[in-house]
């Protein structure tokens, strides 16, 4: 579905964009991670066809950013981070003017138009003037206006941006309706939880390259090989602490006694683990629990972005 190949954008000497290869099969929900000036945009504004490369190509369903960039605007729907809105319309009016742009009949319009609202939750809102609506609503109401001509590809960059936590629920309820229906989303954000919930694939972009790639379990494995692992006991003693201080995978251990429990990071192998919870039970060490916690992607993107050289 999408292909990018070579993908760089160069100002001068500086790129906003070095060599990004990806390709993403239809129906997939990508996220792109990265902090701000890291690239996400740059790609956006190209595969939207708002900016040409300076090197490399993005096909699109089959066209070529570069070489096909009308074709491409009928098989994406694009919502940038900034965006305007006609404050003197309606929002039906402000979806049929848009409607009438990408050449739908009047007739058709008219169908399509309710039943985008009522998928954004915008029905009882749909002849309020644009500029009277919140925020959360104007986000979901160009969410309905990237779709009025059906899109096959969603490019959405930061889609929360700027909400409160119920809008931003309200948005991601909508996004998964939309990867039900079969869409090829590609979303940046730095709510980074929010993109593990809703996205199959997960992209860390600094420095204009493209770093990490794969699963959210991918990129969470790419930490180094470090588990967070957690120990619940009978009873915290000085003795349980000592044990596992003194293992040489144990790193950075935390202690909670009002929760009988002890935290640390282990950078041994999963043998390793197994060995160090038999010879606990051996030591006769009262343990109730013994788990590795899930890695929390922020933590995972601090990690593998540090010390990359940017250019």
């Amino acid at each position: 579905m999408i292909e990018i190949v070579g993908l760089t954008k160069k100002y001068g000497s500086f790129y906003a964009l070095n060599n990004l290869n990806l390709n993403l099969s239809e129906g997939t929900v990508f996220g792109f991670v990265g902090a701000n000036g890291a690239g996400k945009s740059t790609t956006f504004s190209i595969l939207a066809t708002l900016l040409q490369p300076t090197a490399g190509d993005a096909i699109i369903n089959g066209k070529s950013v570069r070489k096909e960039p009308h074709e491409v605007r009928k098989q994406i729907g694009y919502m940038p981070d900034f965006f305007g809105v006609y404050d003197q319309l309606k929002a039906d009016e402000y979806l049929d003017f848009y409607g009438a742009s990408y050449g739908i009949p009047e007739k058709q319009r008219a169908e399509l138009i309710p039943q985008l609202l009522e998928l954004v939750n915008l029905s009882h809102k749909r002849y309020e003037y644009v500029d009277l609506l919140s925020r959360g609503m104007k986000q979901r109401l160009c969410l309905a206006r990237a779709l009025i001509h059906d899109p096959q590809v969603l490019i959405l960059d930061e889609p929360a941006s700027g909400l409160d936590p119920r809008a931003r629920v309200e948005m991601r309820d909508i996004l998964k309706q939309l990867k039900g229906m079969g869409k090829t989303i590609l979303i940046s954000s730095h709510i980074l939880p929010e993109l593990a919930e809703m996205c199959d694939e997960i992209g860390v972009i600094d420095g204009g390259k493209l770093i990490a790639h794969g699963s959210v379990s991918d990129i969470q494995a790419q930490l180094k090989g470090e588990r967070l692992i957690t120990v619940k006991l009978k009873g915290l003693t000085d003795r349980a602490t000592r044990f596992f201080e003194e293992d040489p995978f144990v790193t950075g251990l935390e202690q909670k006694e009002d929760l009988h429990t002890i935290t640390f990071k282990y950078r041994g192998s999963e043998e390793d683990q197994l060995r160090l919870l038999k010879h606990a039970v051996e030591e006769n060490l009262s343990i109730l629990s013994f788990a590795e916690m899930e890695t929390d992607l922020e933590d995972v993107f601090m990690e593998i972005t540090k010390g990359v050289e940017t250019l």
